[in-house]
Protein backbone atom coordinates (compact mmCIF):
# COMPACT_ATOMS: atom_id res chain seq x y z
CA UNK A 1 0.00 0.00 0.00
CA UNK A 2 1.27 3.49 -0.81
CA UNK A 3 2.28 5.66 2.17
CA UNK A 4 0.21 8.86 2.19
CA UNK A 5 -0.87 11.85 4.25
CA UNK A 6 -4.52 12.92 4.42
CA UNK A 7 -5.82 16.49 4.66
CA UNK A 8 -9.43 17.35 5.64
CA UNK A 9 -11.26 20.63 5.07
CA UNK A 10 -14.72 20.23 6.60
CA UNK A 11 -15.54 23.90 7.29
CA UNK A 12 -18.11 24.31 4.52
CA UNK A 13 -19.85 22.30 1.86
CA UNK A 14 -18.53 20.46 -0.01
CA UNK A 15 -16.08 18.94 2.42
CA UNK A 16 -12.74 18.27 0.78
CA UNK A 17 -10.30 15.47 1.51
CA UNK A 18 -6.89 15.37 -0.11
CA UNK A 19 -4.66 12.31 -0.22
CA UNK A 20 -0.98 13.28 -0.60
CA UNK A 21 1.97 11.14 -1.59
CA UNK A 22 5.41 12.75 -1.17
CA UNK A 23 3.66 16.07 -0.35
CA UNK A 24 1.87 16.10 -3.75
CA UNK A 25 -1.87 15.69 -4.25
CA UNK A 26 -2.68 12.15 -5.36
CA UNK A 27 -6.45 11.96 -4.88
CA UNK A 28 -9.25 14.46 -4.15
CA UNK A 29 -12.49 13.42 -2.47
CA UNK A 30 -15.41 15.85 -2.17
CA UNK A 31 -18.81 15.36 -0.58
CA UNK A 32 -21.86 17.53 0.06
CA UNK A 33 -23.03 15.16 2.80
CA UNK A 34 -22.71 15.97 6.50
CA UNK A 35 -19.18 15.35 7.72
CA UNK A 36 -20.54 13.27 10.64
CA UNK A 37 -22.15 10.89 8.13
CA UNK A 38 -19.49 10.75 5.44
CA UNK A 39 -16.10 10.99 7.22
CA UNK A 40 -16.24 7.40 8.56
CA UNK A 41 -17.10 6.07 5.08
CA UNK A 42 -14.41 8.11 3.33
CA UNK A 43 -11.76 7.05 5.84
CA UNK A 44 -12.79 3.40 5.67
CA UNK A 45 -12.00 3.52 1.94
CA UNK A 46 -8.78 5.49 2.43
CA UNK A 47 -7.50 3.13 5.15
CA UNK A 48 -8.26 0.11 2.97
CA UNK A 49 -6.37 1.62 0.02
CA UNK A 50 -3.44 3.45 1.66
CA UNK A 51 -1.02 3.37 4.58
CA UNK A 52 -1.82 6.73 6.23
CA UNK A 53 1.24 8.26 7.91
CA UNK A 54 -0.07 11.72 8.93
CA UNK A 55 -3.44 13.45 9.31
CA UNK A 56 -3.98 17.18 8.69
CA UNK A 57 -7.04 19.37 9.07
CA UNK A 58 -8.32 22.94 9.04
CA UNK A 59 -9.16 23.61 12.69
CA UNK A 60 -11.18 26.77 12.09
CA UNK A 61 -12.59 29.27 12.14
CA UNK A 62 -15.81 28.16 10.49
CA UNK A 63 -18.85 26.08 11.34
CA UNK A 64 -18.64 25.09 15.02
CA UNK A 65 -20.27 21.72 14.42
CA UNK A 66 -18.10 20.91 11.40
CA UNK A 67 -14.94 21.79 13.33
CA UNK A 68 -16.04 19.76 16.34
CA UNK A 69 -16.98 16.69 14.27
CA UNK A 70 -13.72 16.77 12.31
CA UNK A 71 -11.62 17.23 15.45
CA UNK A 72 -13.29 14.42 17.42
CA UNK A 73 -13.19 12.05 14.45
CA UNK A 74 -9.58 12.79 13.47
CA UNK A 75 -8.31 12.90 17.07
CA UNK A 76 -9.93 9.51 17.75
CA UNK A 77 -8.46 8.05 14.56
CA UNK A 78 -5.08 9.53 15.46
CA UNK A 79 -5.12 7.88 18.88
CA UNK A 80 -6.54 4.53 17.77
CA UNK A 81 -4.28 4.10 14.72
CA UNK A 82 -1.26 5.95 16.19
CA UNK A 83 -1.22 8.44 13.29
CA UNK A 84 0.07 11.94 14.14
CA UNK A 85 -2.48 14.76 13.76
CA UNK A 86 -1.60 18.30 12.64
CA UNK A 87 -3.68 21.44 12.10
CA UNK A 88 -3.63 24.93 10.66
CA UNK A 89 -6.21 27.66 10.40
CA UNK A 90 -8.63 27.85 7.49
CA UNK A 91 -7.02 30.97 6.01
CA UNK A 92 -4.24 28.75 4.63
CA UNK A 93 -6.83 27.17 2.31
CA UNK A 94 -8.62 30.29 1.01
CA UNK A 95 -5.80 32.77 0.27
CA UNK A 96 -6.51 34.67 3.51
CA UNK A 97 -10.03 35.76 2.47
CA UNK A 98 -12.68 36.65 5.11
CA UNK A 99 -14.62 33.62 6.41
CA UNK A 100 -18.33 33.90 7.23
CA UNK A 101 -19.08 33.93 10.96
CA UNK A 102 -22.66 35.08 11.62
CA UNK A 103 -24.85 37.74 10.03
CA UNK A 104 -22.49 40.34 8.54
CA UNK A 105 -19.63 39.30 10.82
CA UNK A 106 -16.66 37.63 9.19
CA UNK A 107 -13.46 36.16 10.54
CA UNK A 108 -10.38 37.97 9.25
CA UNK A 109 -6.68 37.30 9.83
CA UNK A 110 -4.52 40.37 10.27
CA UNK A 111 -0.85 40.04 11.33
CA UNK A 112 -1.36 36.41 12.44
CA UNK A 113 -4.31 37.40 14.67
CA UNK A 114 -7.83 36.17 13.92
CA UNK A 115 -10.64 38.62 14.69
CA UNK A 116 -14.24 39.22 13.70
CA UNK A 117 -15.12 42.19 11.54
CA UNK A 118 -18.36 43.51 10.08
CA UNK A 119 -18.21 43.36 6.28
CA UNK A 120 -21.14 44.40 4.09
CA UNK A 121 -20.14 42.46 0.96
CA UNK A 122 -17.34 39.98 1.52
CA UNK A 123 -15.90 37.94 -1.34
CA UNK A 124 -16.85 34.28 -1.58
CA UNK A 125 -14.22 32.35 0.41
CA UNK A 126 -13.72 29.03 -1.37
CA UNK A 127 -11.46 26.55 0.36
CA UNK A 128 -8.95 24.73 -1.82
CA UNK A 129 -6.73 21.75 -1.29
CA UNK A 130 -3.13 22.75 -2.01
CA UNK A 131 -1.36 20.90 -4.82
CA UNK A 132 1.69 20.55 -2.56
CA UNK A 133 1.38 20.15 1.21
CA UNK A 134 3.69 22.53 3.11
CA UNK A 135 4.31 20.85 6.49
CA UNK A 136 5.73 24.11 7.89
CA UNK A 137 2.22 25.62 7.82
CA UNK A 138 0.90 23.02 10.29
CA UNK A 139 1.22 22.60 14.03
CA UNK A 140 0.81 19.80 16.56
CA UNK A 141 -1.57 22.15 18.42
CA UNK A 142 -4.76 20.69 16.95
CA UNK A 143 -7.32 22.27 19.29
CA UNK A 144 -10.27 23.71 17.34
CA UNK A 145 -10.42 27.49 16.77
CA UNK A 146 -14.03 28.30 17.65
CA UNK A 147 -13.24 32.04 17.85
CA UNK A 148 -16.63 33.63 18.62
CA UNK A 149 -17.34 34.90 22.10
CA UNK A 150 -20.38 36.94 23.01
CA UNK A 151 -21.91 38.71 20.04
CA UNK A 152 -23.23 42.16 20.87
Amino acid sequence: MPKVDVLCITLSSPIKIGVYENNKILEVIESNEKSSDVLPLIFKNILNKYDVEKLFYANGPGSFMAIKVAYIFLKSLSILKKIPLFATDAFYFNKNQPIKAIGKLYFVKINQEIKTQKIETAPQADFRLPDVLDYNEFSTNTTPLYMIGAVG
